[in-house]
């Protein structure tokens, strides 16, 4: 847990710091006077001393870049990483990496003042042996995309833009998922979310659980399992799943899987892909979730028995 709500609190004066230091550090968080910045803990349990009003921030992640554009600081962005291209003006800047390899000497030279990530990124401590502060955020599921929000808001120094961000996301999400819930006619369809095809599935905990639990649908994968777990092909097929969501590139292979031919989503062609760019909007847990919801409910409302 982060205690986020302490970064906003800046040391103004010098009286103030021994009140402030006391009171934060009850939350796991304590305030650093130097320079007005703030010692926060991030969701990889580090202490990141965070500078107040960072203005050269590079983002690892897509949906980490998204948020900062989407909280209108896309004009502090020096780099994001390499599948970073939404909004279409991030696409000019540097790309220095990805989820699995980050170019660490082209970082330094960008001189950041914050580097947003991944909790599952671990390149954070190595960026903090060269005296760069990186801010690590968990980003598996639903709840975090709106905390996410809140958090970066907080690290900019924006916390009523996030605040209202978080409110439009949510009144956007209820409408498509009330509209959605309203269409159906027959029982809740059971579900299979493939995200690589490995296959690694979206778990009922993961965020992309969470928007088929938004439109009353049963996912077929155990929560016990995790947020994306490898599976057995053989799981699949035993669960049977109504509706399959995969990947177009997957998709005209489905029959080919050991068992998968019997599979009743298999057998009658229910089956959901999607666009590239509209896919992007359902695995990136960012601002534009609701876009990625309202293609899972169109696509159900085709297909869904």
């Amino acid at each position: 847990m982060i205690g986020i709500a302490s970064a906003s609190a800046r040391v103004r004066h010098p009286a103030m710091i021994g009140a402030l230091a006391c009171a934060a550090f009850a939350y796991g968080v304590f305030a650093q006077a130097a320079a007005g910045a703030v010692v926060l803990r991030d969701d990889s349990n580090r202490s990141v001393v965070v500078p107040h009003d960072p203005r050269r921030i590079i983002t690892l992640l897509p949906s980490l870049t998204e948020t900062v554009c989407a909280l209108g600081a896309c004009n502090r962005l020096v780099a994001v990483g390499r599948f970073d291209d939404w909004p279409p003006s991030v696409k000019r800047l540097p790309k220095v990496g990805d989820l699995d390899e980050v170019n660490i000497e082209r970082i330094v030279a960008l001189r950041p003042d914050l580097v947003l990530l991944s909790n599952s990124q671990r390149v954070g401590a190595r960026l903090r042996e060269l005296g760069i502060a990186s801010f690590a955020i968990e980003t598996d599921r639903y709840a975090d995309i709106a905390r996410t929000v809140r958090i970066v808001g907080e690290l900019l120094g924006v916390p009523q833009r996030a605040a209202a961000l978080n409110a439009r996301i949510r009144a956007q999400v209820r409408a498509v998922a009330d509209a959605a819930m309203a269409q159906r006619r027959g029982p809740a369809p059971k579900v299979y979310f493939e995200v690589d095809p490995a296959p690694y599935a979206a778990g009922p905990d993961s965020y992309i659980g969470g928007l088929l639990a938004k439109l009353g649908v049963r996912n077929i994968v155990a929560a016990k399992l995790g947020p994306f777990p490898l599976l057995n092909p053989e799981y699949v097929v035993r669960r049977d799943p109504d509706v399959i969501f995969i990947s177009r590139a997957a998709a005209p292979h489905l029959a080919e899987r050991p068992g998968w031919a019997g599979i009743k989503a298999v057998r009658e062609h229910r089956i959901c892909t999607f666009p590239e760019r509209v896919r992007e909007t359902i695995m990136r847990p960012g601002p534009r979730v609701a876009e990625g919801l309202r293609a899972i409910a169109a696509c159900l409302a085709r297909v869904a028995p």
